[in-house]
């Protein structure tokens, strides 16, 4: 097997119909194949060749006559879940931004921030990366302005 990259996989990803054929893969859909293809609208050579990029990639493995996710591709469709969220709640994060871009850093806490973010999002795994950044971002400034305190006091 060759090496895979991220824009190799997701290029076999970016068109709709491998997508929708990758998720029904991870959800158990694609034993028949006649149903695959009618649901998809691809003929059969379609829907081998769209198989093999995902075998390809490394996303999909096929054993005894059936598709499956390899861990590999059990990982990218966990991502992809992730990502299909944000988008689904792109309002909500829109309102987390206006909310960073429109307060001065110092009229919101980090305990009031993660208040806020506990009320627009649902899923546990954003929550933490939207807390963490606003951590490090508050941690950022913090040793931004230190630092410059400190060279002001050595001048």
């Amino acid at each position: 097997m060759s090496s895979i990259s991220i824009t190799d996989t997701l290029r076999t990803l970016s068109d709709d119909k491998s997508l929708t054929l990758f998720n029904m893969v991870a959800l158990d859909l694609s034993r028949d194949s006649g149903a695959v293809m009618k649901k998809l609208g691809i003929r059969k050579k379609q829907h081998y060749s769209r198989m093999n990029r995902l075998i390809d990639a490394g996303l999909v493995m096929r054993k005894n006559g059936n598709y499956f996710l390899t861990s590999l591709g059990k990982v990218v469709y966990e991502s992809h879940m992730l990502i299909r969220y944000a988008i689904e709640n792109y309002w909500k994060l829109k309102t987390l931004d206006s909310l960073e871009t429109s307060l001065p850093d110092d009229d919101l806490s980090i305990e009031e921030r993660k208040r806020i973010i506990d009320a627009l999002i649902e899923r546990n795994d954003v929550k933490n990366i939207l807390n963490q950044n606003i951590t490090s971002d508050k941690n950022r400034k913090l040793v931004a302005v230190a630092t410059a305190h400190t060279k002001q006091h050595l001048k």
